[in-house]
């Protein structure tokens, strides 16, 4: 399989190259276009009751489709995701990263998907109760709204709320208001990631919540 990412940062494309019997599986809607000798089937993402749970814990979608070459020749298969930004592909080898709601778009190879606890104080920030969580071997598209950038962190890192795209399962996530009540009030700061222990974290340059307060002050009812 090869894969081609265009048009980064702004407006980034997959262009993925599928190899005669080669598969992929991708979020639902996230399939720009496709030569004509690509199959796809839709089916519910690891059964019936693992997708509710990524769905209603993990805030992804309910189905996922699975797109398949049965040609002898290569065929290709463009996707892309809802929000403007950067798109980056990870390769995963026995190893697992937690995602924030709509960052996963599409594997291939051994991945599996799951949900991973994240906290009641990931719930209060409007994060969710739970992540979800990609691991095993193969790759894994993300998604991000912006400019996409990975950091390797070692004790403490602060991520303003919004902008946590992916993170190793073992560091844990703490949100706490940005300084004391008045201070994270005036400055717009509001609450903060508390990011502790050990991995890679990839952040997002643009907050979608964010978007969201702005266009929401210019609007007059």
């Amino acid at each position: 399989m090869k894969y081609d990412i265009r048009y980064k940062p702004t407006f980034a494309t997959v262009f993925i190259t599928l190899n005669p019997g080669e598969r992929l599986v991708a979020e639902a809607g996230a399939m720009a276009s496709m030569d004509g000798g690509v199959t796809i089937a839709t089916s519910f993402s690891g059964g019936l009751i693992p997708a509710l749970l990524k769905t209603f814990l993990g805030g992804e979608s309910l189905f996922v489709n699975t797109f398949s070459n049965s040609t002898q020749k290569p065929q290709q298969v463009v996707l892309t995701q809802s929000t403007i930004g950067d798109i980056t592909c990870l390769e995963l080898k026995n190893r697992e990263l937690c995602l924030q709601p709509g960052a996963y778009i599409a594997h291939a190879g051994n991945v599996h998907l799951g949900v991973h606890w994240a906290g009641f104080s990931s719930w209060l920030a409007g994060e969710g109760l739970f992540k979800l969580k990609v691991g095993g071997n193969g790759i894994v598209f993300l998604g991000a709204y912006g400019g996409l950038s990975k950091r390797q962190i070692n004790g403490e890192y602060i991520v303003d709320s919004g902008h946590l795209v992916a993170y190793d399962p073992s560091i844990k996530m703490n949100i706490k208001l940005a300084g004391g009540l008045l201070g994270s009030v005036t400055s717009g700061e509001g609450l903060v990631n508390r990011l502790t222990g050990q991995g890679e974290v990839y952040l997002q340059s643009r907050s979608i919540s964010g978007l969201v307060g702005f266009l929401r002050s210019k609007i007059r009812w």
